[in-house]
């Protein structure tokens, strides 16, 4: 099968509630579904006093940019705060949460490799 290349607008992903997380939405912009072979591109959406809990990927890294609004991160136990033209690169194992403390939303864009399994441990 031929891989096609592939433009289309973002806000036409379905936006999803990411699991155990409070105001943050999920979106697939590119996929395996889309026929790509490699890795998943997604964005992410976190409300004003959104979160997404503690937890960890055991064999899954994690790239991220930040489009817009601030946030907090925890990365092993250490508070960052990012913002807009920040990148973030979360090893696989790394505990991590998000937080946004602000009042206004949060859009980042989070690029993994496509596996057979996602794996995640809660830790909270």
């Amino acid at each position: 099968m031929e891989i096609q290349a592939l433009v289309r607008p973002a806000d036409g992903a379905p936006k999803k509630p990411v699991a155990k997380g409070k105001g943050a939405f999920l979106q697939v912009l590119i996929g395996p579904e889309d026929g790509a072979p490699n890795f998943i591109l997604r964005r992410f959406t976190l409300e004003p006093g959104g979160r997404i809990p503690a937890h960890r990927h055991p064999t899954i890294e994690h790239e991220q940019f930040v489009l817009k609004g601030r946030m907090t991160i925890g990365l092993d136990g250490e508070e960052r705060e990012v913002g807009p033209g920040d990148a973030v690169f979360i090893p696989a194992g790394v505990a991590h949460w998000y937080e946004n403390r602000g009042d206004e939303a949060v859009e980042f864009i989070c690029v993994i490799p496509k596996t057979k399994e996602y794996e995640t441990e809660w830790l909270a």
